[in-house]
């Protein structure tokens, strides 16, 4: 079953719509998808590995696009749609913490926090909520989704061919790994305290 889907990914990142898809992935990630535009972008680049910094450049685009309807989700629909996302990933109790913190760190938290396995959209919707500018606020995403679309494609660019070989030879290692970190953002957003 998983190496059916690494090589539907594959063909899907070698069709003509495959960027679009991928920068639809990435702009609803920002704001309400779970999935993060890595299970796309990943085989793209490794399937084109010239084109590797468009893909990062599109992702970090339409992320940080993406994070403007997460903001506003915060910051008009918090009580009908922000609500029921914090719950999915069961963060209502850790989020008036976040909340307050941006009034001290916000741009601190964007960045840093854009940059781990935490879901992005729970940053983004409360930076909405707080009503953190949002001149800084797109400052802060550009550079944290930069960093992390950019260096996953460096990595891909200067590796290549042997990161396919190691991704299809270790397959279950891989996606283990991934789940792994996707998952343990989702614990230490219920476990852990925002901003401590």
């Amino acid at each position: 079953m998983l190496r059916r889907l690494y090589d539907w990914l594959l063909l899907q990142a070698g069709k003509k719509n495959a960027t679009w898809v991928m920068a639809g992935i990435s702009f609803a990630e920002s704001s309400f998808f779970p999935l993060p535009p890595d299970l796309l972008m990943i085989p793209m680049c490794l399937a084109n590995r010239r084109r590797a910094f468009w893909y990062a450049t599109v992702a970090t685009v339409s992320s940080v696009l993406g994070a403007f309807l997460g903001y506003a989700i915060g910051y008009y629909l918090f009580a009908s749609v922000g609500e029921e996302i914090l719950r999915f990933y069961g963060a209502m109790d850790t989020f008036e913490a976040l909340k307050d913190k941006f009034l001290q760190y916000g741009v601190e938290i964007i960045v840093l926090k854009g940059m781990t396995p935490i879901p992005f959209k729970l940053v983004t919707i409360a930076s909405g909520l707080a009503g953190f500018n949002l001149g800084l606020f797109a400052l802060a995403c550009l550079v944290s989704r930069s960093i992390r679309f950019y260096l996953v494609a460096a990595i891909l660019y200067l590796v290549g061919e042997p990161a396919r070989v190691f991704i299809e030879k270790r397959l279950m290692l891989v996606t283990t790994v991934s789940a792994v970190l996707l998952v343990g953002g989702v614990f230490l957003v219920k476990f852990v305290h925002f901003g401590s």
